[in-house]
């Protein structure tokens, strides 16, 4: 097995990743989430609908819905969080909107690690999750042309017994 596929680099303690990845959300209750990894992004996101901000002891709370698997709306996850900031995000078509922003946990193999997530509608696309630089800053590298370095959920078969 190459170090490439070992995940290791010789030079560096920073672990291989690539484009997409299958990674976690334990304190969120998601099991698994299929993610882009955008190194043009600053900041990460994830597919949030339903979002209700609330005060509860005198802290900001956040309560919302996530769907984690891309084109299936049967799997809903309800999810309660800390607002830890609102911020002026530009999407990609260049619109500045504010976003609520937690921090989490994100696990992906063996690491586990904190980051920031704004909450957004990403309905219309590809990945429920876009991780941005800074939640791999010091971290990893982008290999952008291999995917699931972690591996891939193993699908559920049907049976043919009728």
């Amino acid at each position: 097995m190459s170090e490439t596929e070992q995940n290791v680099n010789a030079d560096s303690p920073l672990i291989i990743i690539g484009w997409r990845e299958w990674l976690s959300l334990p304190d969120l209750g998601v099991p698994r989430i299929k993610a882009k990894i955008d190194t043009g992004a600053r900041s990460s996101s994830l597919h949030a609908y339903d979002i209700e901000q609330f005060e509860r002891e005198g802290c900001s709370m956040v309560r919302f819905k996530v769907h984690p698997i891309q084109r299936r709306e049967q799997l809903e996850i309800c999810c309660l969080a800390e607002v830890h900031d609102i911020r002026s995000v530009r999407t990609s078509s260049g619109e500045a909107t504010d976003r609520i922003v937690i921090q989490t946990t994100a696990s992906w193999l063996d690491q586990t690690w904190t980051i920031d997530l704004t909450l957004a509608d990403r309905s219309q696309m590809g990945f429920r999750m876009l991780v941005g630089r800074e939640a791999m800053r010091g971290r990893m590298l982008v290999d952008p042309g291999r995917s699931y370095f972690g591996g891939r959920p193993k699908r559920k078969t049907q049976s043919n017994n009728s």
